[in-house]
């Protein structure tokens, strides 16, 4: 293979390997045989570096950027590796919340290509040690890593970190994870390794006994995050919350609900690194946290991208997540403030459909789509779904149709919600800014 192009790389990337996000099962792929191998092909280079790796259902994204933001602002060298992507693939590798270069990625596919490798890895698991590669070569202090899926048979779990992070515990990719809570939290637990402390974002009844059991055998000091920072809010705010810790006062820019589970946690995973000699001050802390967007790019959590009508998109896609979302909109619509909740919403083909429409409002106005991968569940369908529950919505054929309609159809004292899948998100962002201004679909998925 050639020199290539970046849109080239990008395109031997998704057509060459299955990726989860766009074809769902068919693509996954649990062990950790093919990444030990391809990691030893490179040269093991997540040994070359200290890393926190954080696991667990919801909130797994903000808890690392968080983490990320705090230990960039203590003046460290910091990887990021995150999943799935927004707008542009390379958002899912940073460093001080740089992204990887086009040119990086394209030197490490023609490397790949001409490699001679004659494994086949998942899109994950080779994109995965393309950010451990650069992480290595750029000798980043700490990378906090994401768990894609579980924890036990994760990819990322050839790291061994200095802290395991598990936010809390939902059911998700039943399939793939088990069908109690039990199980999942027992594929998640499979993240804690011998002797290194793990933080547990939420002390659930089903779960707590699992985390306890698999810390003890493996000698690792556990703490429930929850059972440290009770009264840690102190104020909210239409864009975020007031904080209080440990006498340190200040502002987190995140303004869903859930996020004062993830403070907790990230704090909490602050304070266990600090015990570890890892310096970090009160400054920091307070810096990291009000600029965690602004140094990490983080998007798509409760993202308030209109004041007229209160416009929000936020990437919740299971029960969990979705269930602390509609919490949160009954509350502003009980305020009074609000006369319409308007909902553009889509969903994967392989979520458990039923469980979610239960908990959705019946007397909100539902604009239903399907994201721009094969693995949507196709608008058409949704639509019966939603009729057999008796609940009414009209069909658009992208997410662009579905929010110009619910936008026209406003009011200003309406709310307009975009979300139900992570990739309703992501295309409702791809329709105002398409892949940082490249007309390619390829650069987005």
């Amino acid at each position: 293979m050639g020199k290539l192009t970046y849109p080239e790389a990008l395109e031997f990337l998704y057509s060459q390997l299955p990726m989860f996000s766009r074809v769902g099962a068919a693509a996954y792929k649990p062990g950790l045989t093919t990444s030990l191998n391809l990691s030893r092909f490179f040269g093991d280079p997540h040994t070359q570096f200290k890393s926190i790796h954080v696991g667990g259902t919801n909130g797994k994204g903000s808890t690392s950027h968080l983490i990320a933001s705090i230990l960039q602002s203590a003046g460290y060298k910091v990887g990021l590796y995150t999943s799935p992507h927004l707008v542009d693939f390379r958002e899912r590798i940073r460093i001080n919340g740089k992204m990887i270069s086009e040119d990086k990625v394209v030197e490490f596919v023609e490397k790949w290509s001409e490699s001679g490798y004659e494994g086949k890895p998942s899109f994950f698991e080779l994109t995965m040690i393309m950010a451990f590669n650069w992480f290595a070569a750029q000798k980043v202090d700490y990378a906090v890593i994401e768990v894609g899926m579980g924890g036990r048979l994760d990819s990322t779990n050839i790291i061994t970190p200095e802290l395991s992070v598990i936010t809390n515990i939902s059911h998700d990719h039943n399939q793939f994870l088990g069908d109690t809570l039990e199980k999942i939290a027992a594929e998640k637990a499979g993240i804690i390794k011998a002797g290194r402390p793990v933080v547990i974002g939420e002390t659930q009844e089903e779960t707590a006994p699992v985390f306890v059991k698999k810390a003890e055998a493996s000698g690792s000091p556990l703490v429930f995050a929850d059972q440290e920072s009770e009264s840690l809010i102190s104020k909210e705010d239409q864009l975020g919350w007031k904080i209080s810790f440990d006498g340190l006062k200040f502002t987190l820019p995140l303004g869903g609900d859930y996020q004062k589970k993830n403070i907790s946690t990230v704090l909490s995973a602050i304070k266990e690194l600090m015990k570890l000699g890892i310096r970090i001050s009160d400054e920091a802390i307070k810096d990291g946290v009000e600029k965690v967007v602004e140094q990490t790019g983080l998007a798509g959590r409760w993202m308030i991208l209109s004041g007229k009508p209160l416009t929000i998109a936020d990437t919740g896609h299971n029960i969990g997540g979705l269930t602390y979302n509609f919490r949160q909109l009954a509350r502003l619509m009980q305020e009074g403030r609000h006369e319409t909740l308007r909902v553009v919403i889509g969903f994967v083909a392989d979520k458990a459909i039923d469980r979610i429409l239960d908990i959705l409002p019946r007397d909100a106005v539902y604009y239903l789509t399907n994201a721009r991968i094969p693995r949507a569940l196709p608008a058409e369908k949704l639509w019966e779904k939603f009729q057999q529950k008796g609940i009414d919505a009209r069909i658009f054929p992208d997410v662009g149709a579905a929010y110009e309609e619910a936008k026209k159809e406003a009011s200003e004292k309406d709310i307009v919600f975009i979300g139900g899948s992570t990739f309703i998100v992501a295309d409702f962002l791809h329709y105002f800014s398409p892949c940082g201004g490249r007309d390619s679909s390829t650069d987005c998925y």
